[in-house]
């Protein structure tokens, strides 16, 4: 058993987290201020722009396969990347990648879908959550019904991250009610001047999902993506992978915010001492960092499993349920350590608050999670004490 990176990982760390320090962090104030005007943090344009920088680097299509020019690093290289990009709230990511579902498309598919988002040419979106069916997925109710050689879509997805600059859409839709989701749901590649609408949805954090509307869409049957009724297990793969990763982004975002608190702890001075020296103080530094390291190695032996080809699910559901509460654990200590000003908005801290409470919600709540991991012990799926992988 071996806990230690190769060569070739840390150099890979080391040089993303250089580059968030030197690109991405000073970018905050300016991200902040936009924010806080009303303003996206950053333009699409200057996320290209900084992607081209990385891409000088080396860092394009980490997770894409070599055959469509990406680096296919891999989970746990991914995993520890994720970690790094999660140290600053400014959004970014790595160019030359698509949704993993993606590569399911047909050649056709392929040269209208899968190669222009690669490319930077669209962006897509994933379209399964709506008004009734959350964290229930198997209960959407968007119908598709044939006609002809189209499928003409009706209903509507909430919460669609990235719903307002998509060109095309993922989209979920019922094909049999009876067969639901077990080979009754269907995934199409909806293009905007299909007829879909989206509408802005106002969160508590900077988050800007998107509602979409569908109102007699019409879809040409070539727009399936992968096979009629097999929709549910290709958007349970993609939801899959995106459990681990928030834990990820948790042990990134909460080991800079936990640096800030040290920093401040040694400097703030209450009664003639630095608060560093008060116990209550240091049991929240204390907490913190064991909860952090917990969650990386949750994540990394996730990522591993990922790596492996072995099933995932039962890990990632851990690593999700735990490394969102820790962030939000890590947050609310290090804004009480700061004090009124961790509550203004001339530090980050609040942003990060407001930002982490959905990461217990999205990709599946916390008691999803709960249910996932109950039901796969109570049925003997997984054994309590037995080593998985």
């Amino acid at each position: 058993m071996n806990f230690s990176l190769t060569e070739e990982q840390k150099m890979i760390q080391r040089t993303v987290r250089e580059f968030v320090k030197k690109e991405l962090m000073p970018l905050e104030q300016q991200v902040l201020r936009n924010e806080r005007e009303g303003r996206p943090g950053i333009t699409r344009e200057e996320i290209h722009a900084l992607q081209l920088k990385a891409k000088e680097l080396g860092f394009w299509g980490i997770n894409t396969p070599e055959e469509y020019g990406g680096a296919n690093l891999g989970p746990i290289m991914t995993a520890l990347i994720q970690m790094e990009l999660a140290r600053t709230f400014v959004p970014f990511n790595f160019g030359g990648s698509a949704d993993n579902i993606l590569y399911y498309c047909n050649e056709e598919q392929k040269k209208k879908y899968l190669l222009p988002v690669i490319n930077g040419e669209r962006r897509s979106c994933f379209a399964l959550t709506e008004p009734g069916a959350g964290s229930d997925a198997a209960n959407i109710r968007m119908s598709a019904t044939k006609d002809g050689k189209y499928w003409v879509l009706n209903g509507e997805k909430i919460f669609i991250t990235n719903g307002h600059e998509a060109d095309f859409a993922m989209v979920f839709a019922v094909t049999d009610k009876k067969k639901g989701a077990s080979g009754g749901i269907t995934c199409f590649l909806v293009d905007r001047e299909m007829g879909w609408r989206s509408e802005y949805i106002h969160t508590m954090g900077e988050w800007g999902p998107a509602s979409l509307i569908f109102e007699d869409v019409r879809v040409p049957e070539e727009n399936i993506l992968g096979e009629l009724g097999w929709g549910f297990k290709l958007g349970m793969q993609w939801i899959g992978q995106g459990r681990w990763m928030i834990g990820a982004r948790a042990v990134g975002a909460a080991e800079r915010l936990l640096q800030m608190a040290i920093d401040y702890a040694k400097k703030r001075v209450t009664f003639g001492k630095p608060i560093a020296e008060r116990q209550a103080i240091q049991w929240m530094i204390a907490d913190s960092a064991v909860e952090i390291e917990a969650t990386r190695w949750l994540v990394l032996h996730a990522a591993w499993m990922a790596e492996k080809g072995l099933d995932t699910r039962h890990q990632a559901s851990i690593a999700k349920l735990f490394g969102a509460n820790m962030a939000n654990r890590v947050v609310d200590r290090v804004l009480q350590i700061h004090g009124g000003m961790g509550y203004t908005k001339e530090l980050p801290i609040e942003r990060w608050y407001r930002e982490m409470r959905v990461w217990r919600i999205f990709e599946g709540t916390d008691e999803i999670q709960r249910f996932i991991i109950a039901r796969n012990l109570l049925r003997g799926h997984v054994r309590v004490g037995e080593l998985i992988g």
